[in-house]
């Protein structure tokens, strides 16, 4: 049996009771690493938590070489851990996809979502947001400014976008650096992006959630990780409120 477990947004106490049953008991508990991370617990606050060991996969170890992995779904209990809810990210359902075809039968318990966090941190209404991108930091020549094309895409259906912001190893992008890539992006295509929302550590006790232009956000402090960025569409009113009381939108 192969268990996806959501372990919600910041630390170890955001994991469902069910969850947290289903952990305690399993044979093999695995933790992905690679599309977020819960800051608020390291992996030995977890495994003193759950009382077991928990091993660490990253990218290759889930899409590449899971064999692993599922030898020990097919032996016995299998937990995979991963922050937020684990059918958010279109590699855990590859995964899920690819122990089916060996047999191995799967089941989810589902964790809370930066998805729907975002919406109560910002107001921005759920069932208004469009297509969602990935925000890569620049690699040598390599620049993908496909993120700018789905945020225009959206605006032009008067729709927001959720930005999720790159992790690699212990480096995390910010929001403020996102916005610095946006502003470049926008300039040499000659757009106007003119409302950023800034939300960091949502789920802790202590989210930053900023709404302003660009200048306002790079005079911004968001403190630490994880950061996340929502590119606003057309506000109503209620929203335009939200931003402006929660927020600081001028």
């Amino acid at each position: 049996m192969l268990t996806f477990i959501g372990l919600g947004l910041f630390d170890k106490e955001d994991v469902s009771e069910k969850g947290l049953k289903l952990i305690r008991g399993a044979d093999n508990v695995f933790l992905e690493g690679y599309t977020s991370r819960l800051m608020g617990a390291a992996k030995e606050d977890l495994e003193s938590f759950y009382g077991r060991p928990v091993r660490v996969l990253m990218r290759a170890d889930v899409e590449l070489h899971p064999d692993e992995l599922l030898d020990c779904a097919a032996r016995g209990n299998t937990v995979f851990l991963c922050a937020g809810d684990p059918m958010v990210s279109t590699t855990h359902a590859d995964l899920r996809i690819r122990a089916a075809e060996r047999g191995i039968p799967t089941t989810i318990v589902h964790g809370a979502s930066i998805v729907s966090a975002v919406c109560g941190l910002s107001g921005l209404q759920n069932y208004r947001f469009g297509k969602s991108c990935s925000m890569p930091f620049p690699q040598g020549n390599w620049n993908p400014t496909s993120s700018l094309d789905v945020i225009c895409g959206n605006v032009k259906e008067r729709l927001h976008t959720l930005v999720y912001l790159d992790i690699q190893d212990n480096r995390y992008m910010t929001v403020n650096e996102a916005v610095g890539l946006l502003e470049g992006m926008a300039g040499k295509k000659g757009v106007k992006i003119p409302l950023y929302v800034g939300i960091a550590r949502a789920g802790s006790a202590s989210p930053v959630v900023r709404a302003g232009p660009a200048e306002t956000i790079a005079k911004t402090d968001f403190g630490p990780p994880l950061h996340v960025l929502i590119v606003p569409g057309e506000l109503h009113d209620m929203e335009r409120q939200y931003l402006e009381r929660f927020a600081g939108l001028c």
